[in-house]
């Protein structure tokens, strides 16, 4: 009895690791990690005037994008062929 709850625990503990390996968790531009490639999930605003700015720079579902570097609340973020400097209010509405 004792070896097969020891054998669920290893089990559980695994699970978790590859879930944090994957890295599923929803989170904010924000948050991201300068010099990796994230892909964008989506969009999270209300303001219609905010995501079509976000579409004109190329950042919609499904894009990849990179955070080249990160000075204050200011992000520079390179999508597609372009860098492009963004705020925080924009970094927040971008969720990877």
């Amino acid at each position: 009895m004792a070896m097969a709850s020891t054998l669920v625990r290893k089990m559980i503990t695994r699970i978790y690791e590859v879930e944090e390996v994957k890295g599923d968790s929803v989170k904010k531009l924000s948050e991201a990690k300068v010099n990796a490639e994230y892909v964008i999930k989506k969009i999270e605003t209300d303001d219609e005037e905010l995501k079509n700015f976000l579409f004109t720079l190329g950042c919609y579902e499904g894009e990849k994008l990179t955070v080249i570097s990160v000075l204050g609340e200011n992000y520079v973020i390179a999508v597609k062929d372009a860098r492009y400097s963004i705020n925080l209010e924009l970094a927040e509405a971008i969720i990877i």
